[in-house]
């Protein structure tokens, strides 16, 4: 009987915490860009001091601006910023391909713990089939895979690139995604729009051959739709193998299709789309359930004449198939000479406003890191102040999850007139299933995210009193892997005379 009643006490507790005040949950990311040195490392000068303490300052800002996921290029072109078996250490990083940092350390690791040190998820961002960034100048390591493998590459226009027809060559892909989630406890895998490449202007990308020799009784088209395809399903189960509640996100171009050709398509005049021309049919991922979240790259404004940011936030949002709707802005335009609206301070928050009035669409990725460094029209202030000033949890994927955690234990304490101390027991058997504990504050229509401390920080949080206020009210809950919240525990402090009272 007593079960029975801790069991309904526990219920009306979450109906009560549900329906009162919990902060929103919402996606809030950035993408550090690694190619070329464009966000993260500032140069190819091989110092791992440097480097260490310009990552530190990179998530402290992000951090400040509200941020809570760090997507960074980890794999810009068959290479790694993580020491691998299987490719070599990026010219990125030490300004010679195949050349370890010098003192040695792995940024990889060192990036996944600043992140999680800060309550931020990482997400590890790939390039999955760009193998050589420049045939006239990259460097390119003797034991490079185009070297080991020249079979399985094509070149197109300046760059290298990995056939996505060939069968190793994906299985290669897929090895390397394996490598990644078995060894490192990354949040997500996460890749961009460069499937089959852009094309070039008269010129046709040379997979004819491997067309001709496939044996296959589809169009050219389908049939690389049906590369894209299989190699997506192939990594879906490669993570879902070694690292159940990693996510895997796809971050497109713009447009799937326009209306003009499917009428599934969007209202929009795009002259590249993601089905017809880079190969990459988003849609049946989403449907298959293949990938967890899609970040559409909705880089230009709002009411632009032929890919209007809103036209293509309301598409997306209604072709999501249950997954998660990341929205990826194009801040970077407001320092280009030519993008005029993008100069407007209220472009930024008036696109915030709109996808968080649409249904289906979880939060927001900015493209790219330096943008804000460079604090264009003030947005870090607008973040930092306005929109993001409440910090927010990630979006739970339940769909990853074999059930939420359980009630955390916490005890409080106080001491002198103004102070209290929660201090959360973490039973080590469990640990490892949890991301980290939630600490609200406030009223069951006001509370608000007090702190998130890290499974791996110390669990330990103080409190500063306001002497004129008669009680305050902690809740607490667990977080686990897939952004499932616990029901809370809550604690209450009332103010007797000099002293406060622990309920």
């Amino acid at each position: 009987m007593l079960l029975k009643h801790a069991t309904l006490f526990s219920f009306f507790l979450l109906l009560s915490w549900c329906g009162r005040g919990q902060a929103r949950a919402e996606f809030r990311g950035v993408w550090i860009a690694t190619v070329s040195n464009i966000d993260w490392p500032l140069s190819r000068n091989n110092d791992p001091a440097k480097q260490k303490a310009d990552f530190i300052r990179l998530a402290d800002l992000h951090k400040q601006n509200g941020m809570n996921v760090l997507v960074v290029q980890i794999r810009p072109a068959a290479d790694a910023f993580y020491p691998s078996s299987l490719e070599p250490w990026s010219e990125f990083l030490t300004g010679k391909q195949g050349e370890a940092p010098n003192p040695y350390y792995d940024p990889l690791q060192f990036m996944i713990e600043e992140t999680h040190r800060r309550g931020m998820e990482f997400h590890a961002w790939l390039n999955p089939y760009r193998a050589v960034f420049n045939i006239n100048a990259s460097s390119i390591a003797p034991d490079h895979v185009t070297k080991r493998q020249p079979d399985w590459f094509l070149t197109y226009g300046d760059k290298r690139y990995f056939d996505p027809g060939n069968k190793k060559a994906q299985a290669f892909v897929v090895s390397v995604v394996r490598d990644i989630v078995k060894r490192y406890a990354v949040d997500a895998i996460h890749m961009d729009d460069y499937f089959y490449p852009y094309k070039i202007p008269g010129k046709e990308f040379p997979d004819d051959a491997g067309y001709r020799s496939s044996g296959t009784s589809l169009a050219k088209d389908d049939w690389r739709r049906s590369n894209c395809d299989s190699i997506i399903v192939a990594i879906h189960r490669v993570i879902r193998e070694e690292r159940p509640a990693c996510r895997f996100g796809i971050s497109p171009f713009s447009v799937w299709r326009n209306q003009s050709t499917d009428p599934q398509g969007s209202d929009s005049q795009a002259g590249v789309t993601n089905y017809d021309d880079l190969y990459a049919d988003i849609l049946l991922w989403l449907r298959k359930g293949w990938i967890d979240y899609v970040t559409p790259q909705l880089y230009l404004e709002i009411g632009h004449s032929k890919i209007a940011y809103e036209k293509l936030l309301d598409w997306w949002s209604k072709h999501s198939y249950g997954k998660h709707v990341y929205i990826g802005h194009g801040i970077y335009r407001a320092g280009e000479a030519n993008s005029l609206k993008w100069k407007n301070p209220n472009e930024l928050p008036n696109q915030i406003k709109l996808l968080r009035e649409t249904p289906n669409v979880q939060g927001s990725v900015y493209f790219s890191s330096k943008s804000f460094e460079k604090n264009y029209n003030g947005w870090n202030d607008s973040l930092r102040n306005n929109y993001y000033r409440e910090p927010a949890l990630v979006p739970a994927t339940p769909w990853l999850s074999k059930g939420k955690p359980t009630i955390p234990q916490a005890t409080v304490t106080t001491s002198g007139k103004n102070q209290a101390s929660i201090e959360i027991q973490s039973d080590p058997k469990k640990s490892a299933s949890l991301k980290y504990y939630v600490i609200y504050k406030g009223t069951l229509e006001t509370k608000k995210i007090a702190a998130i401390l890290p499974v791996s920080q110390p669990l330990k949080w103080t409190d500063v009193l306001n002497d004129q206020e008669p009680s305050v009210r902690y809740w607490i809950t667990a977080v686990n892997q897939a952004n499932e919240e616990s029901t809370p525990v809550e604690k209450k402090l009332t103010r007797t005379a000099q002293t406060w009272t622990i309920q």
